[in-house]
């Protein structure tokens, strides 16, 4: 993507935003589309948001939070994407071993994550392990599902010649397998880490004393919607910086695939 294209996609996306919160203030404002003391009270105001983020950013009061977020995600999507990958790899090349733990795999992944939340807290306690926990729950399925089927998509072709050449298993992996399932394992981080974030912020709401999903609880406690709002805008920026930090990396190793050596 040329520096042209480039601009124009970040000044559409910015359009975009412009326009939705200038509906929103239109709406929370004025009698367009109904009483806006009714649509102020159940969604706040631009404004009023706005001033609460200035407030916890401006007294530092966001920051301890913040970090205790970041922690929680950056612990459960490194660990959950580590095991994934290791396991996902693993079943990919047995396939026999694969069948035989598939049901219970896919068991596992139709849990429900707000049931085990409770559970979690219960075995390590209210501290950052039992959001870890939960954000690993989270992030594993998704990454293994996605290592696992980019294994076996491996191209055929390049897999023989690689035989014939006399590559063992080792070099098989990191010359063929690993560069096969590459796309699909960023495909799954860019998800993934959403899913990490939520588990942290989840886990924080149903019982914490510190991060974003702390500070959403006690807002929504206090009927406090434009702190509510607050803390979901924070919680969008966070998961896309970090987003935007797996891009870089994405952009570093896939350098060889064209479509991203252009920079789209």
């Amino acid at each position: 993507m040329n520096r042209m294209n480039r601009a124009l996609l970040i000044v559409l996306q910015v359009g975009v935003a412009v326009f939705l919160v200038l509906a929103w203030q239109i709406a929370t404002t004025t009698h367009l589309v109904g009483n806006p003391q009714d649509l102020a009270f159940f969604f706040s105001t631009p404004g009023d948001v706005a001033a609460q983020i200035w407030t916890w950013f401006a007294t530092g009061s966001i920051w301890y939070n913040l970090w205790i977020t970041l922690e929680e995600s950056i612990l459960s999507f490194l660990i959950g994407a580590f095991a994934a990958l290791v396991l996902g790899f693993w079943f990919a090349r047995k396939p026999r071993l694969g069948a035989v733990f598939d049901p219970y795999i896919k068991g596992a992944n139709a849990m429900p994550r707000v049931v085990l939340a409770p559970i979690f807290t219960l075995w390590f306690g209210l501290g950052i392990w039992s959001k870890v926990a939960l954000g690993f729950t989270l992030v594993f399925f998704i990454v293994f599902f996605n290592v696992v089927q980019g294994v076996r998509e491996a191209d055929k072709t390049i897999l023989s010649n690689a035989r014939m050449l006399g590559m063992n298993e080792r070099q098989l992996l990191r010359h063929v397998y690993l560069p096969s399932a590459l796309s699909w394992v960023f495909s799954s981080l860019h998800t993934s880490i959403g899913f990490a974030v939520v588990g942290a912020v989840v886990g924080e709401y149903l019982g914490s004393a510190a991060g974003l999903g702390y500070l959403i609880q006690q807002a929504e406690g206090m009927f406090d919607v434009a702190g509510v709002f607050a803390g979901m805008f924070v919680l969008a920026a966070f998961v896309i910086a970090i987003d935007y930090g797996v891009t870089l990396i994405e952009r570093r190793l896939l350098v060889w695939r064209p479509q991203l050596h252009g920079g789209s």
